[in-house]
């Protein structure tokens, strides 16, 4: 594996990608402390799984319904000035919801529409985002390019729960949201670091309702993209929420409060962080249909474990099994896709990547953390898990189908 490694010196030489993961690491480290902070300040604003569940969906479920659009505008604007106007809002976003608790003037309704508005720009920003990847290093280290992404996001994942637990204990959960504002601005400085060639935007392009139904189209009539999104969406529904309603199960659950949200969370990015180093070695691209749908059952039973567990270390384990099998997915999922599809809809089809990352965790949050309210967390996050067991067995039948269409 470490010899394997090497892979990623070499792809983070490439000036323009080193920059850009220099940034962005910043910058989700202050993504992570924000979700964290906005979790906690609902628990506590509210003590209800109910507006935990509609904290997450206001932040992730946007990409929904405004992510097709996003998808439609990256493939005919300049995908990096999209991503810097998207930047500049989040930083709005962020020091506004400092502001108003550091002023004591937060409330559920003012925080839900704070993050419903991050949420939007967050939308329109992610497949920009994901289709601005293929221009900043060569094809042959885009599976490298792809997994260091996962590396990135997934260290702060780790960092960024334990940096936020720390502040939310030591001087409150307002300053969360001024260190996030803050990395915003590292990101757009980075951003403005960046020196790429024009690419050749299309000159008449369709109107954007029948470009996103070009991509819509194109994603669920391939033999291979469509059937691994769709196991996504199960599983994004039915497992992947275990991550959204953690505040609820540290504090109600285990009882440890915010410090067992920052160990929960940090641990879920140590182990997002081994599978995307799992990923960075592999030297070719070889059976990641195989690596998906292993993994994807992976994902349903650690969370199933996790939704039975009364005991503390036991939940903790269940959790960095499910961060590695979640960053093998996506990341090999990402690959496939970024290896297989048609450059005039890159930009859609990985939007709907996006939308399902995004968008599935937050309706299954806000279902769960309904139910929650009747049944308690751990049931409805049972359930869910099975349903993506199911899911990966019925796929698991087509694995040979599905790779492959996927051949690239």
């Amino acid at each position: 594996m470490l010899r394997g490694l090497g892979a990623i010196p070499r792809t983070l030489a490439h000036r323009d990608f080193g920059t850009y993961v220099a940034g962005i690491s910043i910058s989700l480290i202050g993504t992570w402390m924000q979700r964290i902070g906005v979790g906690w300040l609902a628990w506590k604003l509210s003590h209800s799984g109910a507006v935990l569940g509609l904290a997450a969906f206001a932040d992730l479920f946007p990409t929904v319904l405004i992510g097709p659009f996003g998808g439609a505008l990256a493939d005919r604007l300049d995908r990096l000035r999209l991503i810097k106007i998207t930047q500049m809002l989040g930083l709005v976003q962020a020091a506004t919801l400092f502001l108003l608790t550091a002023s004591g003037l937060i409330s559920v309704p003012w925080l839900l529409t704070l993050v419903l508005f991050g949420g939007a720009a967050a939308g329109v920003e992610q497949p920009a985002r994901l289709a601005l990847v293929p221009s900043l290093v060569p094809r042959s280290d885009l599976a490298t390019a792809v997994a260091i992404n996962a590396i990135v996001f997934n260290t702060a994942r780790f960092i960024g729960p334990a940096l936020a637990g720390l502040a939310i204990v030591g001087v409150g959960v307002g300053t969360v949201f001024a260190l996030n504002a803050l990395s915003f601005i590292a990101f757009l400085l980075a951003l403005a670091r960046l020196r790429l060639a024009p690419s050749p935007w299309p000159r008449r392009a369709p109107p954007v309702l029948r470009a996103v139904g070009e991509g819509l189209r194109y994603t669920a009539g391939h033999a291979g993209i469509g059937p691994i999104l769709l196991l996504h969406v199960v599983l994004s529904v039915g497992a992947r929420p275990f991550f959204e309603l953690l505040p609820g199960f540290a504090d109600e659950v285990f009882g440890r409060g915010a410090p067992g949200l920052a160990m929960l969370s940090s641990t879920v990015g140590i182990g997002a962080i081994v599978g995307g180093l799992w990923l960075a070695q592999r030297s070719d691209q070889k059976h990641l249909t195989q690596v998906v749908l292993v993994n994807s059952l992976l994902i349903a039973l650690a969370t199933l474990g996790f939704a039975l567990s009364t005991w503390f270390p036991a939940a903790v384990v269940c959790v960095a099994v499910a961060g590695f099998a979640m960053v093998a997915t996506g990341v090999a999922t990402q690959t496939l896709i970024q290896i297989t599809v048609d450059e005039a809809v890159r930009g859609r089809v990985l939007s709907l990547f996006g939308l399902i990352f995004r968008g599935g965790p937050a309706l299954g949050a806000l279902v769960m953390g309904t139910a929650s309210e009747v049944v308690g967390l751990q049931a409805p996050l049972a359930v869910g898990a099975l349903l993506g067991v199911g899911a990966c067995g019925l796929l698991w039948r087509q694995r040979q189908a599905i790779a492959r269409a996927l051949a690239g």
